[in-house]
C-alpha cells in the first residue's frame, strides 16, 4: 500500500477543485519551497517535488480521474510514477512547470535559468530529450486481481546503445564545437517593440543546449544513441487493480535519443473471464442452482471462491432469489482499506421433463396444503419422501 500523501492534501485544496484551483495552488506551494529561496534545505526541496507530483497528476484530466477512483496505485504509485522519489530531477520541474514561476520572478526563464529575484545566476539547461511511452496490456485471472502479482514481460523498445553509450558518438573526440551557439548552448534574440529593444535568451535548436555537436557519429546506432532491442520487465500489479485501469511503471518506456530521460511503460490492465464467478465492483457473485429437494430440506453445499471451493449450509425451506452473503471473500480494494464479499443467489432447478410416475407425485404434491404459497410450511418429514424424486 502507498505511504504517498494525499495529492489534494499536498497542494492544500479540496477534491472539487478546478483546474485554475489546482494551478494556483501550485504554484503558491512551488514558490514556497522554491530551492532558490530555500538554499540547502532538503525538506522544502522533497516539498518541491512532492508539489510538483501532485500538480502534474491533478492537472491531466485523466489522470485525475485515474486517482480519484484507484488512489495513487491508478498513477503509478505501486510501480514507480516517474516523479519526487523516482525519474522528474528539479530540471524536469523547471522545464515542464517554468511558465508557472515567470510573473513572480520578474523575467523570462527556462530550465534552471533566470529567477532574478533569488540568486538566478544559474545558466540555461541543455534540452533534456524524454524517450516515447510503451504501452502493454496484461491479462489477469480474479486470483491475480484478489491477491496482486508480479508479471515478467518482454518487451521490444529502443534501447541505449551499448557502442557508444547512447551518445550517438563515435569516441570522445567525436565532437566539434556547435558553430550556431559558439559552445555557450544558448542563442540570444534582440526583437523591436514600441517599449524599446526586447532581449530573449533560448536553448541552441542545433546543438540541444550541449555546446558541441557530433562530428563523427557511431557505426552502431548511426548517430542515434538508440538501436531495437527487447527487455524483461519485472511488474508488481497491486491488489485490487480493475478492468481498464492504467500502471504507470517510470522509465521502462523508449530510450531517448543521445542520452536523457527514458519514456514511461504504461500496463493496461484486462480482466480475464472467470467460469463462475461474475465482478462487481468489490464484490463477486455466484449462482447457485439447488434441486427442489436440497431447496426444501436443507443441505451442505460447495461454491467456488478465487481461491477454491468453500462449503456453506442450505437451511432448509430457502426460497429462490435468496442472496447468502460470504464476508470478505471478494476482492481487496485498491487502497487496501477493506474487501468486497462473495454473494450467493440461490436458484431452485425446475425439472423440464419427467417421467409419468414423477408426474403423478407431482399432481398430488400439488393438492397438498403445504405447497400452497405459505412461507411458514416446511413439512420436513413429507418432503424427506420426496426426495429421492429430484435428484
Amino acid at each position: 500500500m502507498s505511504t504517498k500523501q494525499d495529492y489534494y492534501e499536498v497542494l492544500g485544496i479540496s477534491k472539487s477543485a478546478s483546474q485554475d484551483e489546482i494551478k494556483k495552488a501550485y504554484r503558491k506551494q512551488a514558490l514556497k519551497y522554491h530551492p532558490d529561496k530555500n538554499p540547502g534545505d532538503n525538506e522544502a526541496e522533497s516539498k518541491f517535488k512532492e508539489a510538483a507530483e501532485a500538480y502534474e497528476v491533478l492537472r491531466d484530466p485523466d489522470k485525475r480521474s485515474r486517482y480519484d477512483r484507484f488512489g495513487h496505485a491508478g498513477v503509478g504509485g505501486a510501480a514507480g510514477n516517474g516523479f519526487g522519489g523516482g525519474g522528474m530531477t528539479m530540471e524536469d520541474i523547471f522545464e515542464n512547470f517554468g511558465d508557472i514561476f515567470g510573473s513572480a520572478f520578474g523575467g523570462s526563464f527556462g530550465g534552471f535559468s533566470g529567477f532574478g529575484g533569488f540568486g538566478g545566476s544559474r545558466q540555461r539547461s541543455r534540452r533534456v530529450n524524454k524517450g516515447s511511452n510503451l504501452r502493454v496490456k496484461v491479462t489477469l485471472t480474479l486470483k491475480d486481481i484478489a491477491h496482486g502479482v508480479t508479471k515478467k514481460l518482454k518487451v521490444n523498445k529502443y534501447t541505449a546503445c551499448d557502442a557508444c553509450d547512447g551518445t550517438g558518438a563515435k569516441d570522445a573526440s567525436s565532437y566539434s564545437t556547435c558553430s550556431t551557439c559558439r559552445g555557450t548552448g544558448q542563442v540570444t534574440k534582440v526583437t523591436n517593440t514600441f517599449l524599446g529593444q526586447m532581449q530573449t535568451t533560448s536553448t541552441c535548436h542545433a546543438c540541444g543546449g550541449e555546446g558541441k555537436v557530433i562530428t563523427s557519429k557511431c557505426t552502431t546506432c548511426h548517430g542515434e544513441g538508440i538501436i531495437k532491442g527487447t527487455e524483461v520487465i519485472s511488474i508488481e500489479i497491486p491488489p485490487g487493480v480493475g478492468e481498464g485501469m492504467q500502471l504507470n511503471v517510470s522509465g521502462k518506456g523508449n530510450a531517448a535519443r543521445r542520452g536523457g530521460m527514458n519514456g514511461d511503460l504504461i500496463v493496461l490492465i484486462q480482466e480475464e473471464k472467470h467460469p463462475e464467478l461474475v465482478r462487481d465492483g468489490h464484490d463477486l457473485i455466484y449462482g447457485l442452482y439447488l434441486n427442489f429437494a436440497q431447496a426444501s430440506l436443507g443441505e451442505t453445499v460447495q461454491v467456488p471462491t478465487v481461491d477454491g471451493k468453500v462449503k456453506i449450509k442450505i437451511e432448509p425451506g430457502t426460497q429462490p432469489g435468496k442472496i447468502l452473503r460470504l464476508k470478505g471473500k471478494g476482492l481487496p480494494e485498491i487502497n487496501g482499506y477493506g474487501k468486497g464479499d462473495l454473494l450467493v443467489n440461490i436458484n431452485v432447478w425446475i425439472p423440464k421433463e419427467l417421467s409419468k410416475d414423477e408426474q403423478k407425485m407431482v399432481e398430488q404434491l400439488g393438492k397438498s396444503e403445504n405447497f400452497e404459497p405459505n412461507p411458514n410450511a416446511n413439512d420436513k418429514t413429507f418432503f424427506e419422501k420426496m426426495k429421492n424424486i429430484f435428484e
